[in-house]
């Protein structure tokens, strides 16, 4: 909820950047914005909304929003809106390069995939998924979520369409398919990416 989320944001160990919906129980998104700046958090905010009209878009920057994104959208698009606002407001400091574990490498802005120095060929939602799996690192995530998150709201699969292309990673990515160390399956509930960073 919004009233939580603050209360995060207004903490010692602030986020680099709030993937804000607008649409929050107890405080929305456009207070929560207002609530930050009144407490001088230069945090960078993108709104992600379904709300398209103008007056909608123009009081989110009002109210302190440095991007505004409306649903439905593809992970690769945010990931482009988050690079962009980053080098923004901390062009030094702040890069998202690539993620490095065992010997594969994940290049966001190559939009490629290397193992042992070969390149992985995956198709571009193969790499939405994988790079959504990323910055959910160590996160159980329902397979509901994943389809909304990767595939958009407007998408009318079956949550099979999540299973087969977690198989597909496997295939492309694991040593041992059968035996997952990096995509897990959670029963009952979808996947967790798992890989340990420094």
């Amino acid at each position: 909820d919004g009233e939580s989320g603050l209360q995060l944001a207004l903490g010692k160990s602030s986020p680099d950047l709030i993937v804000l919906d607008v649409m929050l129980p107890k405080m929305d998104g456009y207070q929560f914005c207002q609530r930050l700046r009144e407490n001088n958090i230069d945090i960078p905010i993108i709104m992600l909304t379904a709300k398209k009209e103008e007056i909608d878009k123009v009081m989110g920057f009002e109210f302190g929003a440095d991007d505004y994104v409306t649903k439905p959208f593809s992970l690769l698009e945010l990931l482009a809106r988050i690079k962009a606002v980053l080098r923004r407001t901390k062009p030094v400091e702040t890069q998202i390069g690539s993620f490095v574990f065992d010997d594969i490498v994940v290049d966001f802005d190559g939009y490629t995939v290397t193992k042992s120095g070969k390149e992985v060929e995956l198709s571009q939602r193969e790499f939405e998924l994988l790079a959504f799996l990323i910055s959910n690192n160590g996160r159980v995530l329902k397979r509901e979520t994943i389809l909304d998150q990767v595939w958009g709201y407007d998408y009318y699969g079956t949550l099979r369409t999540v299973d087969n292309f977690i198989t597909r990673l496997r295939q492309k990515l694991e040593k041992d398919p059968a035996d997952p160390q990096y995509i897990l399956t959670v029963r009952g509930i979808g996947y967790k990416f798992n890989v340990l960073t420094d």
